[in-house]
């Protein structure tokens, strides 16, 4: 008998013992509404669900409950017309959970102080939420980034430090479903198993099927009452059989192949696996394979460095079975400071997604492998016809490094993963000013509140000028620094030096192909908050001007050089050298309480001050549908009500990367979005003016890779207009929406997309009445929390507007 056959044999003596024993099973399928390649039926005690999937595939999977625990009593696969191959039988999902208190960030708390807000407890809970200095998990004392970690003494109604012990809450899932609901959604299944509880979290199982596509979403939905949870999640499949020639495979992070065959004893914990592209794969000899990955971005919280931590796990549970899926760590790398890592926030009363995605298949591990990595185009950014993709706001500290290097030829090996990306443009920063380059304690524009020098950003003990931020020192250096090229952080040396670094370093770094950008974030910037200052050509400049100091003077070494004492300066310059002005991470981190703040001000209304930074993770909530839902999008949408009535262009949104000093096999790609310019050809790195320039006019839009949305108009006159819109996906996709506002509110008209296939495109034209409503915008949104977002467009009596 073929291997096959008896792996078929002795899964339907499984599957009808299990019925047997199974507990009574009431499916409710009232929302189900029969659909031919997506067919779900109930009877004896078993829920069976067979679709369509992809690459001429169907799957099918069988549910029972087994005192109480949801099972997967079969998942099986097999080639249209061939027999059907089993690759998981009585499998349940494994889920565990561990959650701390979540605090505000002395990095919050000093901007607001510098604005003069009393801190009560609704500013402290209006912001505690999205910090990026947080460590839940943590129970050392208070050490590494001075005054980064939550206050020791206490702010408003949050406690001090230190973190005690039973803050900290350990559990499993514990499953206590009597029945299910099966209920049709556009193209898909979702099938929900009310009755689980996850340490302070309750809810039920989901499962959600796509027709046309292999792809399981296997998440907990759940809520809260308690206030304050931060957490983590692992999750995955256990009870697979370690028979039939059953092995997890995996690439590492030097894209090797690597495989476990269960010849050793059983494991006490989870095995951690740091994987390639955060996938593993269960594989079944030849019966195929099931392949388990998080969502590619909204699984991961923001942190200083994208080093792979372990992504996924298998553990062996006995000689007959192992368990495998994904998972996140409780502490950063050992190499950093311990203080940033804030897991989750949970907000009371929000439902929270834990994700996991699986992907059987009746291919091998390798053939499983890429198909599942087709969701994120292979971790790469999909080339788009007349556009470049920019990553911007990484922490590179190019003009430092290779000073300290002692050489601007030095290897970056941070460019080298980014390029490796499919990214044109890198919109490096050196970070300026603190220390003797610090902007003098109240130069901010007339009428703003004054705003202190950053003092909260000091590197941890043990920094060098290389790294620039101490711990895993991924700069180059190890060399005697050449005399003319030293410099440290901006802060110390000579600015001139290092801007100079970064110019010339970055021209002899760039390509054809690859655009580097020497641009700068300000921190304690007179304008408030930080600031990100993109050239588009060379210019230098320092932070403080002295009294009887001209705004400009001539240096024989760099030539013209300009000395900002305030905002009024920053913006001539700006103004003079066609300088795009950017807000990274609002209303939180050293930007706290901003723009807000300065939004009735001359500077944020000048066009030169371009818009904000977009980076989900500070704050990340896993009840978000939308990439930084409770953060960036109301923020978004406040700022066009601000300058609605107002003469200058809307305001706009720059994806950012906020991390710093990666190298190949880091988790790039997952930690940040991109933003795609439409500008063909690339420019030379003289020259980046059509890069500023098109950014200016609103002519690009963000995402986190698996959303694209090459075009995008608003067309008619008056009252009646169209938007107009091609969008493609991977993840199947959940929604588009058309978002406005009236220089008071804003609102949105939400359209389902659940009947569309993933891995496809669409044409979009959605009516939309402009009465009453001064400004507009378009979103799409996939069922991994991942998405696309394009400017807004002002409404006027043009026939075409925001055309790309």
């Amino acid at each position: 008998m073929k291997t096959s056959a008896c792996i078929a044999l002795v899964a339907t003596l499984a599957l009808a013992a299990a019925t047997v024993s199974a507990d009574p099973l009431t499916c409710s399928l009232t929302g189900y509404k029969a659909a031919a390649g997506l067919v779900a039926a109930a009877a004896d005690n078993m829920l069976t669900v067979t679709w369509d999937g992809d690459r001429n595939q169907e799957v099918r999977l069988r549910f029972s409950v087994e005192r109480g625990t949801p099972t997967i009593q079969e998942l099986a696969v097999r080639r249209k017309g061939g027999q059907w191959s089993t690759l998981a039988s009585n499998a349940v999902p494994d889920y565990r959970v561990v959650s701390g208190l979540r605090r505000m960030s002395n990095q919050q708390i000093s901007p607001l102080r510098g604005l003069g807000v009393e801190l009560t407890p609704d500013i402290v809970d209006k912001y505690r939420w999205d910090p990026f200095w947080d460590a839940p998990l943590d129970l050392s004392p208070p050490s590494g980034r001075g005054g980064n970690p939550p206050p020791a003494d206490g702010v408003a109604n949050q406690p001090g430090l230190l973190r005690k012990p039973d803050e900290i809450k350990r559990a499993a899932a514990v499953y206590r479903a009597t029945g299910c609901e099966v209920k049709t959604n556009g193209a898909r299944l979702e099938i929900a198993f009310p009755g689980v509880q996850l340490g302070v979290f309750a809810g039920a199982l989901q499962y959600s099927i796509f027709k046309g596509s292999n792809l399981i979403q296997q998440e907990i939905l759940a809520k809260t009452t308690e206030p304050w949870v931060a957490y983590k999640y692992d999750a995955g499949l256990k009870g697979l059989s370690t028979q039939g020639g059953a092995r997890v495979v995996w690439r590492d992070t030097a894209n090797n192949w690597q495989d476990y065959r269960f010849g050793g004893v059983k494991n006490d914990d989870e095995v951690p696996l740091k994987t390639s592209g955060r996938i593993v794969i269960a594989e079944r000899g030849s019966a195929g394979s099931i392949v388990a990955f998080p969502p590619p971005h909204t699984f991961f919280w923001a942190r200083e460095v994208a080093i792979n931590l372990g992504y996924n796990w298998y553990r062996k549970d006995s000689e007959s079975s192992f368990s495998f899926g994904i998972r996140q760590a409780e502490r950063e790398h050992e190499s950093e400071g311990q203080a940033n890592f804030a897991l989750y926030s949970a907000r009371p009363g929000t439902t929270q997604r834990l994700t996991l995605f699986l992907y059987p298949s009746t291919e091998t591990a390798q053939a499983a492998h890429q198909a599942a990595l087709a969701f994120t185009h292979g971790d790469h950014y999909k080339a788009l016809p007349g556009y470049q993709a920019m990553n911007h706001h990484y922490h590179m500290d190019l003009g430092q490094r290779l000073g300290a290097a002692g050489s601007l030829d030095a290897d970056i090996p941070d460019l080298v993963a980014l390029k490796a990306l499919g990214i044109t443009i890198v919109s490096q920063i050196d970070s300026v000013g603190g220390g003797a380059d610090a902007t003098p304690e109240g130069a901010v524009y007339p009428g703003a509140r004054p705003v202190p020098a950053r003092r909260d950003d000091a590197p941890p003990p043990g920094a060098t000028a290389a790294t620039g931020g101490g711990g895993r020192g991924a700069g180059p250096g190890g060399r005697g620094a050449v005399p003319g090229l030293a410099g440290g952080r901006g802060r110390g040396g000579d600015p001139l030096q290092i801007r100079y670094n970064s110019i010339e370093g970055a021209r002899r770094h760039s390509d054809v192909n690859f655009l580097v950008m020497p641009n700068q974030e300000y921190y304690g910037s007179p304008l408030g908050g930080h600031t990100d200052l993109l050239f588009s050509h060379a210019v230098y400049w320092t932070a403080g001007r002295a009294p009887d100091q001209p705004l400009v003077d001539n240096d024989p070494k760099y030539g013209k050089v300009y000395h900002i004492g305030s905002a009024d300066d920053l913006m001539e310059m700006a103004r003079r050298e066609d300088v795009l002005i950017n807000m990274p991470h609002p209303r939180t981190k050293g930007s706290t309480g901003y723009p807000d703040s300065v939004k009735d001000l001359p500077v944020f209304n000048d066009p030169h001050y371009q818009g904000i930074g977009f980076r989900w993770g500070m704050g990340l909530d896993r009840s978000e549908e939308r990439l930084c839902e409770y953060r960036c999008q109301p923020l978004f949408d406040d700022m066009n009500n601000w300058v609605a009535d107002r003469p200058e262009p809307p305001k706009y949104i720059l994806s950012i990367s906020e991390v710093r000093h990666q190298q190949p096999g880091d988790e790039i790609y997952a930690s940040s979005p991109v933003t795609y310019v439409k500008v063909d050809p690339l420019p030379k790195p003289d020259d980046a003016s059509a890069v500023i320039q098109a950014l200016m006019r609103g002519d690009s839009f963000v995402t986190s890779g698996e959303v694209l949305i090459p075009n995008y108009a608003v067309r008619g006159t008056g009252n009646q207009r169209t938007i107009v819109a091609d969008v493609e996906w991977t993840f199947p996709l959940n929604f588009v929406e058309v978002v406005w506002g009236d220089g008071t509110r804003s609102d949105r008209q939400v359209i389902s997309t659940t009947d569309l296939p993933p891995m496809a495109s669409h044409h979009f034209e959605i009516p939309f009445s402009a009465a009453g409503k001064k400004w507009v915008r378009f979103a799409a949104w996939d069922s991994a929390g991942s998405g696309a977002m394009v400017p807004p467009v002002k409404l006027a009596s043009a026939t075409t507007a925001g055309g790309r």
